[in-house]
């Protein structure tokens, strides 16, 4: 299948389906929460998809290769505000594990990407 877009890139489809259920989880969580932990896990989810597509748009594979990198970075944030969700007992551990398989995922698709992009 032929890449036209960033669209067509598994990364930032499965990174945007993560932003969905992140968002839908933390409907729920603590309202107090709403400028602390919600916003930080909000921002740091939409960061991954939005990140891919910009080095999408990027003029040289370096570029896009840093932008990847920064993916990358914000997904393991989204990871470590999850983590903390659970102790502090804002998402129940189901949820957690569910949404941490989607960004290992996510997190694979990225690292084959840079690789990929490396090689040629």
């Amino acid at each position: 299948m032929a890449i036209n877009s960033y669209r067509d890139l598994l990364a930032w489809q499965q990174a945007m389906e993560l932003v969905i259920a992140i968002y839908k989880s933390t409907e729920s969580w603590p309202r107090e929460e709403i400028y602390g932990l919600t916003s930080q896990v909000r921002r740091a989810a939409v960061s991954v998809p939005a990140n891919i597509a910009e080095g999408y748009g990027r003029d040289t594979r370096g570029s896009y290769q840093q932008f990847l990198r920064i993916a990358q970075g914000s997904l393991k944030e989204v990871e470590t505000h999850l983590l903390i969700a659970e102790r502090l007992g804002f998402s129940k551990k189901e949820v957690v594990a569910r949404m941490m398989a989607m960004s290992e995922s996510i997190g694979k698709l990225l690292r084959l990407l840079i690789r990929r992009l490396s090689e040629t």
